[in-house]
């Protein structure tokens, strides 16, 4: 019996088709192969190959009487990045970013809190769609509609004027750094606009994080004596770090580089994004615009090495 069932199973296909089938089946690791390689090659060859011809270019210097590229190993890009005008668009936008990260991360955890502990059945259905449903409208579309709301004559000035708290808008943009003459071409609008459009990047990795958490470990942290800031402190807080901190990864990497944000709503002054599009663009100096492109990767870099030993990618 065993011999016809290895027969049955064994037996050779006529045809080239079932010949292939068989050879594939008899050597799987020849399958495999043949199915990585062209994801592998599109990842190495355009992927990979255009980030060295990137950090290649960042290597070459702009002479500076004919404007053309000087193809000579040099460091001298990279000390431009350290001019204090270069060096405040760095330290502009990495603050920036991580201002974002925090405040999203403040705003999210309970957002996400509620989901993982209390939401269920229809309620969980619309918390996923609250979440998610501004990710399926157009970016630009939201921004613009962020630039009108932000705007001297939109709804939050003429909602602070009806409450007559108008003055207190005032007092604000009067500020130094954070100001303007009003939200939507200011660092605040920025920054405002900036959570909006990632917040569902911090809300969901969080909330897959807390889901894991068990809700014994929180009655129990109260039977021992606990209260709410200790339980936070020593139980949900260790336990949503990983959660949290895969979230900072996409808020903390989409403000770093993005430019379409701080062109529309914001003041003059760039950001890294904004460097590269006006240095590979209207000046033609292209081993500048790499040199700013490599300072991101470098610091999300460092920023994802971090990140993994705190075990971050385990709540992706």
């Amino acid at each position: 019996m065993s011999a016809v069932v290895d027969t049955s199973i064994l037996a050779r296909r006529e045809g080239a088709s079932g010949r292939l089938s068989d050879f594939f089946w008899r050597n799987p690791k020849i399958l495999l192969l043949l199915m990585l390689t062209p994801p592998l090659l599109w990842l190495g060859v355009i992927y990979l190959g255009s980030l060295f011809a990137l950090l290649l270019q960042s290597f070459f210097s702009i002479d500076d009487f004919s404007g053309l590229i000087n193809y000579e190993f040099t460091l001298a890009t990279y000390r431009q990045l350290l001019i204090p005008s270069n060096f405040d668009i760095i330290l502009r936008t990495v603050v920036m970013a991580a201002l974002v990260t925090l405040a999203s991360a403040i705003i999210a955890f309970p957002i996400a809190y509620y989901a993982a502990r209390y939401a269920k059945g229809k309620w969980k259905v619309i918390f996923y769609l609250g979440v998610m449903l501004p990710l399926w409208s157009s970016y630009l579309v939201k921004v613009y509609a962020w630039k009108l709301i932000l705007a001297k004559e939109g709804i939050i000035t003429w909602a602070l004027a009806k409450l007559n708290l108008l003055w207190l808008l005032e007092a604000w943009l009067s500020l130094p750094v954070v100001g303007g003459s009003s939200l939507s071409i200011s660092y605040t609008g920025t920054f405002i606009v900036f959570i909006y459009v990632w917040m569902p990047f911090m809300i969901l990795p969080i909330q897959a994080a807390l889901e894991r958490v068990q809700g014994n470990l929180i009655e129990a942290s109260a039977d021992l004596g606990g209260n709410p800031a200790q339980t936070f402190r020593y139980v949900l807080f260790p336990l949503a770090l990983p959660g949290i901190i895969a979230g900072s990864i996409f808020t903390f990497s989409l403000t770093l580089g993005d430019y379409i944000i701080p062109q529309i709503i914001g003041s003059s002054r760039l950001f890294i994004g904004q460097a590269v599009y006006a240095q590979q663009g209207t000046a033609g100096n292209i081993p500048l615009a790499a040199a700013f492109t490599v300072v991101p990767i470098v610091i999300m870099g460092l920023y994802l090495w971090m990140a993994k030993r705190q075990g971050a990618f385990d709540a992706l």
